[in-house]
């Protein structure tokens, strides 16, 4: 699983580096380094959304917050894993 956190400008502001920080510490944490490659991106065009923006494989989710981040990992990463 390929997972690309948007780093740019907006994303950024929108505290991309916190998101950036759980997830290879959930990642970490669940010892799935083996099964889950992270990387950063530049902008996805989804400026105008609330959060940050994260792909997942080739699926583009949009609003990721530190507050909202254990569920997003849950549902997008380990249910997915678990499939």
């Amino acid at each position: 699983m390929i997972v690309q956190i948007c780093v740019g400008s907006s994303c950024h502001l929108k505290g991309s580096h916190e998101i950036v920080e759980l997830m290879k510490n959930a990642v970490e944490d669940y010892a799935l380094e083996d099964e889950v490659v992270l990387a950063g991106c530049f902008c996805t065009g989804q400026c105008n959304r609330e959060g940050v923006t994260i792909q997942v494989d080739d699926e583009v989710i949009t609003g990721v917050t530190v507050k909202t981040f254990d569920a997003f990992f849950k549902k997008n990463i380990l249910e997915r894993l678990k499939g």
